[in-house]
Protein backbone atom coordinates (compact mmCIF):
# COMPACT_ATOMS: atom_id res chain seq x y z
CA UNK A 1 0.00 0.00 0.00
CA UNK A 2 0.94 3.52 -1.05
CA UNK A 3 0.43 6.62 1.47
CA UNK A 4 0.18 10.12 0.36
CA UNK A 5 0.42 12.12 3.07
CA UNK A 6 -1.51 15.11 1.65
CA UNK A 7 0.66 18.15 3.43
CA UNK A 8 3.50 17.04 1.73
CA UNK A 9 1.98 17.75 -1.82
CA UNK A 10 2.19 21.73 -0.49
CA UNK A 11 5.15 21.45 2.55
CA UNK A 12 7.62 23.90 0.09
CA UNK A 13 4.95 26.35 0.32
CA UNK A 14 3.78 25.71 3.62
CA UNK A 15 -0.07 26.77 2.58
CA UNK A 16 -2.42 24.64 -0.13
CA UNK A 17 -3.41 26.52 -3.17
CA UNK A 18 -5.95 26.74 -5.18
CA UNK A 19 -3.69 28.05 -7.75
CA UNK A 20 -1.44 24.93 -7.43
CA UNK A 21 -3.72 22.44 -7.27
CA UNK A 22 -2.99 20.82 -10.90
CA UNK A 23 0.68 20.51 -9.61
CA UNK A 24 -0.82 18.43 -6.35
CA UNK A 25 -2.65 16.55 -8.20
CA UNK A 26 0.13 15.62 -10.57
CA UNK A 27 2.28 14.60 -7.70
CA UNK A 28 -0.25 12.59 -6.09
CA UNK A 29 -0.77 10.33 -9.34
CA UNK A 30 3.39 10.29 -9.40
CA UNK A 31 3.09 8.49 -5.86
CA UNK A 32 0.37 6.61 -6.66
CA UNK A 33 1.17 2.87 -7.72
CA UNK A 34 -1.25 2.19 -10.65
CA UNK A 35 -3.03 -0.70 -9.76
CA UNK A 36 -2.27 -0.58 -6.71
CA UNK A 37 -3.77 0.47 -2.72
CA UNK A 38 -3.31 4.08 -1.81
CA UNK A 39 -4.00 5.59 1.80
CA UNK A 40 -4.43 9.44 1.88
CA UNK A 41 -3.61 10.74 5.23
CA UNK A 42 -2.40 14.01 6.21
CA UNK A 43 -3.18 17.86 7.44
CA UNK A 44 -4.88 19.17 3.57
CA UNK A 45 -7.89 21.32 2.92
CA UNK A 46 -11.20 18.88 1.94
CA UNK A 47 -10.92 20.68 -1.23
CA UNK A 48 -7.54 19.22 -1.67
CA UNK A 49 -8.67 15.64 -0.68
CA UNK A 50 -11.49 15.29 -3.16
CA UNK A 51 -10.04 16.42 -6.04
CA UNK A 52 -7.09 14.20 -5.06
CA UNK A 53 -9.22 10.95 -4.68
CA UNK A 54 -11.26 12.05 -7.74
CA UNK A 55 -8.08 11.94 -10.17
CA UNK A 56 -7.21 8.42 -8.21
CA UNK A 57 -10.06 7.02 -9.37
CA UNK A 58 -9.77 4.60 -12.07
CA UNK A 59 -6.21 4.64 -11.63
CA UNK A 60 -5.40 2.87 -8.23
CA UNK A 61 -7.66 -0.15 -7.21
CA UNK A 62 -8.55 0.87 -3.79
CA UNK A 63 -8.28 4.49 -1.99
CA UNK A 64 -8.44 4.65 1.55
CA UNK A 65 -8.51 7.51 3.96
CA UNK A 66 -6.92 7.46 7.19
CA UNK A 67 -7.18 9.93 10.25
CA UNK A 68 -6.36 9.23 14.34
CA UNK A 69 -9.66 10.18 14.48
CA UNK A 70 -11.48 8.19 12.25
CA UNK A 71 -9.22 5.29 11.47
CA UNK A 72 -9.38 3.67 7.79
CA UNK A 73 -12.58 4.87 5.97
CA UNK A 74 -12.30 3.08 2.50
CA UNK A 75 -13.16 5.72 -0.17
CA UNK A 76 -13.59 2.83 -3.22
CA UNK A 77 -12.85 -0.46 -3.92
CA UNK A 78 -12.38 -2.03 -7.24
CA UNK A 79 -10.85 -4.97 -5.60
CA UNK A 80 -11.93 -8.12 -7.90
Amino acid sequence: MTTIDLSSLYATDGTARLVNLDEYVAKAKETAVSGGDVTLTGPAPVWLYLRVAHALHGLCRKLVYTSPVSGDVVIFDHTP
